[in-house]
């Protein structure tokens, strides 16, 4: 078995729950811990519930919430070594060290930290398996690349960041410097460009697909859906949407 919900994705602070039958994790953490503690209780769960934290790496929106939430209910926090360097609060944290491309089990689902191209330390992304059944989490990752395409091939679900629109990027309210970020080679996935990954990597086993980290400022729910449903073949009515304040329902990875 293998689950996941979202807890908030954005901008503003971004958490994914992923749950096997005996594991319960999450996926960074942008929110204090008395938000991240609310969220969670929408699904009548506790920070004391969980297993582990993963971090995919130090910008705030992903760890602002990591370092009090693992101290004050004692979970171990799994990063890579330059995102741990990069977290200004890491006192009293029990940090263990991934290697990404190397494979780790957390009782049972097995986790694969994915180097991608972004503007931090260290960053990865994860796929995640329990038994069959294959979870691919893709944010924060500025362009496409071979080893992403082949990483990312398989998974019977997959939420894929379709972070902007370059013109609604280009005409708003950026300024230029961030807009270079935001769009350059180590920033965020366009709409076209999470398209693109779908064209070149092999969904024939893709059930789920969610669109995630959508800028509120520079995308829209329904841009997002209609590039990721002409790259997928579906209507835009099939395709998810993680949203920044609400809690998501827990879907099922079906294998």
């Amino acid at each position: 078995m293998l689950q996941f919900a979202f807890l908030g994705s954005g901008s503003r602070g971004n958490a994914l729950l992923v749950e096997g039958r005996r594991s319960r994790l999450l996926l960074d953490c942008g929110f204090s811990v008395r938000e991240i503690t609310a969220r969670l209780a929408c699904l009548d769960l506790s920070p004391s519930d969980l297993d582990a934290i993963l971090l995919t790496h130090e910008h705030g929106d992903h760890a602002s919430g990591v370092p009090r939430l693992a101290r004050k209910h004692a979970l171990p926090v799994f990063a890579s070594y330059g995102t741990r360097m990069a977290v200004a609060d890491e006192d009293g944290v029990d940090w263990r060290r991934i290697t990404p491309e190397h494979v780790f089990e957390l009782d049972d689902i097995a986790v694969a930290p994915v180097a991608v191209p972004h503007d931090a330390r260290e960053p990865v992304q994860f796929v995640f398996e329990a038994g069959s059944a294959r979870l691919g989490v893709l944010t924060d990752i500025g362009h496409i690349t071979p080893h992403v395409v082949a990483r990312y091939a398989g998974c019977h679900a997959l939420v894929l960041e379709t972070n902007h629109d370059p013109t609604m990027l280009a005409e708003g309210p950026y300024p230029p410097a961030l807009k270079r970020r935001v769009g350059g080679q180590f920033g965020h996935l366009s709409n076209e460009q999470a398209g693109e990954l779908l064209t070149r990597t092999d969904t024939a086993r893709l059930d789920s697909l969610v669109a995630a980290h959508i800028s509120e400022q520079n995308n829209t729910r329904e841009l997002a859906q209609g590039a990721l449903a002409r790259a997928f073949g579906c209507n835009a009515s099939e395709i998810e949407v993680a949203a920044q304040g609400e809690v998501g329902e827990r879907r099922s990875v079906s294998a």
